[in-house]
């Protein structure tokens, strides 16, 4: 598969390292970045073709995907549009509808709309997508390809559901990182130092973690082995449950999500 990347950020250089990891040759990578530095950057650290302007070199790709801000993808499409033929198109581009991009790609239909987060940056990402209708399933299959090159590939035949992937997966690792600040306060707060306070911190969540993905059991399982009556992590959890914690979570995704609606409406307008 022939890949070529427009933007040239953490997630882009995410991606193009990889595809490489998993075998896709550097000659098939192309990347399109305005920065002079970030050009040169990526050249040099991939071994791949870089350019500076949108033009007919993309025809020979089979999917371009769009690494932009969201308040440029508009201008990008713009420039895109003339240069698309038979090409996948997949937008990382938090916000925008596919629908509205097609409007800016002059009806071009052949799109994916995905929600990466951040840890795809060391490879344990997780990506929703959602395809305009009419993708048929070796474009999506080649959608999974590109984006399972930094970890796991949720898909979503309603593509109002990537808001909710974005107030799920796509703002949920600030969540954790939240809590993990909360822990490590606590940590302070009964004498221990930043260090040792953040090693059991992180520690923690990354063991649980596994331990959830491994088990395939139900959180709620997992939570009751670990909770002995009128112990301590029973005392915890009665106190968060006292606090509504588990509620204020579930409001705060909401609110994501609403959140994430209203900037599509404000994206996609024009």
């Amino acid at each position: 598969m022939k890949i070529a990347f427009i933007g040239g950020g953490n997630m882009a250089a995410a991606l193009i390292g990889g595809l490489i990891k998993r075998g896709v040759a550097p000659a098939d990578l192309y990347a399109i970045d305005i920065n002079d530095e970030a050009r040169a950057r990526t050249a040099e650290q991939f071994g791949i073709a870089t350019g500076a302007a949108i033009d007919a070199t993309l025809g020979r790709f089979d999917a371009i995907l769009l690494a932009v801000k969201p308040q440029v993808l508009k201008d990008v499409a713009k420039a895109l549009a003339p240069h698309l033929s038979a090409q996948l198109v997949i937008s990382i581009a938090a916000g925008i509808r596919a629908s509205d991009l097609s409007r800016w790609l002059d009806g071009y239909a052949r799109i994916v709309r995905t929600m990466p987060n951040t840890p795809a940056l060391i490879g344990m990402g997780v990506t929703g997508l959602a395809a305009l209708p009419g993708v048929d399933d070796a474009a999506k299959a080649l959608a999974s390809k590109v984006l399972e090159a930094v970890g796991a590939a949720v898909w979503f035949d309603d593509e109002a559901k990537i808001d909710a992937v974005t107030a799920i997966s796509g703002s949920g690792p600030a969540y954790v990182f939240y809590f993990i600040e909360a822990m490590q306060e606590a940590a302070r707060q009964l004498g221990m130092d930043e260090e040792q306070g953040r090693a059991l911190a992180v520690a923690t969540f990354t063991g649980a973690a596994q331990l959830a993905a491994q088990s395939g059991e139900p959180a709620s399982v997992l939570r009751q082995r670990v909770t002995s009556k009128g112990g301590t992590t029973a005392a915890a959890l009665a106190s968060f449950d006292a606090s509504g914690v588990k509620d204020a979570i579930v409001r705060g995704a909401l609110a994501a999500d609403a959140r994430a609606k209203e900037m599509g409406d404000e994206l996609g307008a024009g």
